[in-house]
């Protein structure tokens, strides 16, 4: 099982690289980055600073889109990055979700998403696009130093985006809470695409939103806001984890959307229980069981989101907790 660590860019860029040299040595494999348009630093930029500062993390986005950004823009940056660090960027991408309605945009359709990274992986193999490929016309386009064989994983929650991952991607960056239904659902809708796929490889991981404490309430309070954004963007997961409809629309009604963080009225709804099976929160001891079940399950890597007032306790505690368990972090 892989290892990483998800943040958003809110630290200052000119101490960035410190902090991505500590998440190696912390032996972590993999360092994701949100692209979250106006809620943070400058997606591409974050990750340029951290495969600068390391020698062996691997880095991603988490995810950019095929609105915000025009799909040989992104190809172009992706390209730059694995040039700087070979085999070590992953472009991970989705079809936007709270960086782009507040600026006037749409949620992209899963067919745009898929039509954006075929037009991408063609620039990245040195073809000359010309016509319409996609929602865009081309005219002589290409890259002037294309880099084959980027990486790119898909995120997805609901069914659709899913099977598109499995079927197109290289890897899935999901979000489907920490309680076996919700686990069996995305990986039977992954399987399902996979069938459908090429047979290339393939890695899942599961993004685990929460805080691990000393002090369980603590930390599930600290992870409550994660909870209510399964209502509002994925309400099959909170279905599936026991919420009623009733209460899935009375956290609708309390959280218009966006990032998550603005979610605290609607999240003062959700009760512990509920807490538990949407985020990865709970003491240490609680933390190695849902990891070892994690891992028991079959994902290939999981990412800590640290929430609450001090991330970085969560993520060196996360980093303590694997190294005492079989294939932990280095």
């Amino acid at each position: 099982m892989r290892y990483g660590v998800t943040l958003q860019g809110v630290d200052e860029p000119a101490a960035f690289p410190d902090l991505a040299r500590w998440i190696e040595g912390l032996g972590y494999d993999d360092l994701w980055l949100t692209d979250s348009s106006l809620h943070a630093g400058e997606v591409y930029v974050y990750a340029t600073l951290a495969l600068q500062a390391t020698t062996r993390l691997r880095v991603g986005t988490a995810v950019t889109n095929p609105v915000t950004r025009h799909p040989a823009i992104t190809a172009n940056a992706a390209a730059t990055l694995a040039r700087l660090a070979p085999d070590r960027f992953v472009c991970g991408i989705g079809v936007g979700d709270s960086p782009v309605p507040e600026i006037g945009m749409k949620v992209a359709k899963v067919d745009t998403l898929v039509e954006t990274v075929a037009t991408m992986r063609r620039l990245w193999d040195g073809e000359v696009l010309t016509g319409q490929h996609g929602r865009h016309h081309y005219s002589g386009a290409k890259l002037t130093k294309p880099v084959p064989d980027i990486p790119v994983h898909f995120a997805a929650s609901g069914p659709r985006t899913l099977e598109a991952a499995g079927a197109h991607a290289d890897g899935a960056i999901v979000l489907a809470g920490l309680f076996p239904e919700g686990l069996q659902f995305a990986l039977e809708h992954l399987d399902r695409g996979r069938s459908a796929g090429d047979g290339r490889a393939f890695t899942t991981t599961f993004f685990l939103y929460g805080s691990i404490r000393d002090e369980e309430a603590v930390a599930l309070e600290e992870a409550r806001t994660i909870a209510a954004w399964f209502p509002k963007v994925s309400p099959p997961y909170a279905r599936l984890a026991g919420m009623s409809d009733e209460l899935i629309d009375s956290v609708r009604g309390a959280y218009a959307g966006g990032e998550f963080q603005r979610a605290g009225a609607a999240a003062s709804l959700i009760d512990d229980d509920l807490v538990r099976k949407l985020a990865f929160a709970g003491s240490p001891e609680t933390a190695a069981r849902k990891l070892e079940w994690l891992r028991a399950s079959g994902v290939d890597a999981v990412s800590i989101f640290p929430l609450g007032a001090d991330r970085f306790a969560t993520i060196e505690t996360f980093a303590e907790i694997a190294r005492t368990n079989a294939g932990a972090v280095r």
